[in-house]
This record gives C-alpha cells, structure tokens and sequence, in this order.
C-alpha cells in the first residue's frame, strides 16, 4: 500500500508572518496525523519560518523549485544546497514554470538529478494542456513529459519519487477532471511508462499525486480512485480549514 500525499503548494502568496499562522493552524491540526504524509510548500522567504513552525511534527516543508546549479554566477536562483538545510521535498517542473519560465523536459530532468543527490525527494509535475486534451493527446503528451523527467534515474530512485499529475486546462480554474479519467490517465501515461523503463515494482512503489482545482467538495473521488495517491494542492492550501478537510478525506 502506498501512503498517501497531501502537498500544499502556496505559491507566490503569504508574508512570513501570515506563513507563520497558517502553519500554525495547520500544526493544530494535523501534528498528529501518521497515515498521511503531509508538506508545505510555502514561498523561499517562508521556509525557514515554516520549518520552525512545524519541527517536531510530522509535517514536513517542501520548496516549489530550485537551480539545476549547486552555486554560481546565476543571480536571482535558489540552489539545492541551499533549499535542503530548509526542506524535505521540492517541486520541479510545475507547468507555470514550464509555461512562464521556458523549463524543457531536459532542464526538470537535471533539477530531479540534483534532487536526489542532495536528499530531497522530487514532486514532478506533468500535465497537458486543454487543446491536447481535447485532440486525445494527453496520454502520448504526458508519456513523454515522464519519459523525459526520468530519463538517467535508477529504479530505486524513480520509487522514491512522486509524481503529480496536473491538467493544465484544470489549475486554478475551477474545472477538476473526472477521477475516473484522472486514473486511467495515471496507470497509461505515467505507471505503465515507468513499467516499461524501470520495472513494475518502481512502477507500483511511485506515488502520484493528482492536481487541479481540488477542493474537499471534491477530493473523496479522487482518493477513491486506485492509482492516486493524495494531491498537490493550491487554492485550498492557502486556508488552514479547507486543507485540513482535504488530509482528513485522504485519512
């Protein structure tokens, strides 16, 4: 059995001071929950104030991106030496890094390698967008977003891994997938491709997350489904009530 994940990522929101409550209010909460894994994903200047907040539970912090570098000349980035003395987990290749920030397959590949190397474990985000939807192209689409993430890893590092699979067409915008779409769309584009290049026990071991638009109106279906195993959540991150609700429904 694979142990569910629930990840807020907060994105470009919250002051120190107001990441501070926030995970106060999550800490209340959710200290004591062992039968899910629990991040946060507040922005760089909120890490270190979290951490604090939350050392000594069972929540941990996650960074939403780090340099492919590990120091240098490269003003304004964030290298992994830096983001592992304050977190646990980093999120790579979210598709507004991709669309805003020009990220290549290539470029998450050499963030995930990094990753690993200094300890921290990597949610992938992989996802298509409403026109590949909709011309039936997202299995191909995502197969090949996976394919490229992975590409030089071992077997027992794609098994530490989580991969979130989030619908571009459904981030933010209200429209969640159907989780009966959302699992067929995990098992052929993301667990049988990883079957394929590294086996069937990485293949099985790996959690995949779903995201867009999740709310706990909705989260019960997704979590119903056999191939999701939590939620990279944003919206519904940003308040203490709706994402405790969203760990409680994947308990």
């Amino acid at each position: 059995m694979r142990k569910p994940i629930m990840a807020g990522n907060w994105k470009m929101h919250k002051t120190v001071s107001e990441a501070k409550a926030l995970a106060e209010a999550i800490k209340q909460g959710a200290a004591n929950v062992s039968e899910v894994d629990v991040a946060l994903c507040p922005p760089y200047t909120a890490l270190a104030a979290v951490g604090e907040v939350v050392a000594g539970t069972n929540i941990k912090v996650g960074a939403q991106n780090m340099c492919a570098l590990e120091e240098g000349a490269v003003t304004g980035e964030i290298s992994p030496l830096m983001v592992k003395e304050l977190a646990q987990y980093v999120i790579l290749g979210h598709s507004e890094r991709r669309q805003y920030f020009a990220e290549s397959d290539e470029r998450v590949n050499k963030k995930v390698q990094m990753a690993f190397k200094h300890g921290l474990t990597p949610i992938i985000c992989v996802g298509e967008n409403l026109e590949q939807n909709k011309a039936g192209e997202t299995v191909e689409f995502v197969g090949g977003q996976v394919r490229g993430a992975l590409q030089d890893l071992s077997a027992e590092q794609v098994a530490q891994l989580i991969v979130a699979y989030e619908p571009i067409w459904a981030i933010g915008t209200g429209l969640a997938a159907e989780p009966e779409a959302v699992n067929q769309i995990i098992k052929e584009s993301i667990r049988n491709v990883v079957a394929e290049q590294f086996g069937a026990e990485a293949a099985q071991a790996l959690r995949v997350q779903y995201g867009g638009s999740v709310k706990p109106a909705n989260v019960a279906g997704f979590m119903a489904q056999p191939e999701i195993d939590g939620a990279l959540v944003g919206g519904a991150s940003l308040k203490a009530d709706s994402f405790l609700a969203l760990i409680e429904a994947a308990r």
